[in-house]
């Protein structure tokens, strides 16, 4: 589990791809706190450290998981936002980011706002659709593994804005308008339409 607080701004060192997936070589700070088998959010993407060394860490991504989020436009150099697993111990400070993306996001639209930065996202059709019915405003949303609080939400989508911590610390202060992210909505709001659905709406208990 994590909170969507980014640890570091990574770098991607190197990318292989076959056909089964990709292995992502990147470079970090956070190395010297990860072991192998270890968890580490990687745009949002819950991945697991296969080998740590040299400042860097290699993980796996199957098909399934470039499929359903950006990962797979990862280029060498390419920054990226990273959160090792929340300890037992730790502040819960953002909100719970479990790293299984619902889908991803393009970014239409990009302005500013006293000192903060407003990202305009609609929602791209595919595994992500229907998202929105998750959303709603002051709740939380992790994009690309950043937990924001949404400002506005949109038939098509919805916007964020961020502060100059967000910017300066996340992948996000160099994002462009028409740049591809992903997109997990709060677990609980999940949780509350399975329990409506499947008890009928009437607030029943569960036997």
């Amino acid at each position: 589990m994590f909170t969507g607080l980014i640890g570091d701004l990574g770098s991607v060192r190197g990318v292989e791809r076959d056909s089964n997936g990709a292995t992502l070589e990147i470079s970090t700070l956070l190395a010297g706190e990860l072991g192998e088998g270890d968890s580490v959010a990687v745009n949002g993407v819950c991945l697991t450290a296969t080998s740590v060394r040299d400042g860097s860490f290699r993980a796996q991504a199957m098909a399934e998981t470039l499929r359903r989020s950006s990962l797979e436009n990862l280029l060498p150099g390419s920054p990226v936002n990273l959160e090792l697993a929340l300890r037992a111990d730790g502040r819960l400070g953002g909100h719970i980011v479990q790293g299984h993306v619902d889908g991803t996001g393009r970014i239409e639209g990009i302005r500013e706002e006293g000192f903060s930065r407003v990202l305009d996202i609609d929602i791209e059709a595919g595994p992500g659709e229907g998202l929105a019915r998750y959303l709603v405003e002051k709740g939380s949303v992790a994009v690309d593994g950043v937990s924001l609080t949404v400002s506005e939400v949109r038939d098509e989508g919805f916007s964020v804005s961020l502060i100059p911590e967000t910017l300066a610390r996340t992948s996000l202060g160099g994002a462009q308008v028409g740049d591809r992210v992903n997109l997990e909505a709060d677990v609980l709001a999940k949780h509350v339409e399975r329990l409506m659905v499947t008890h009928g709406g009437a607030g029943r208990r569960p036997r």
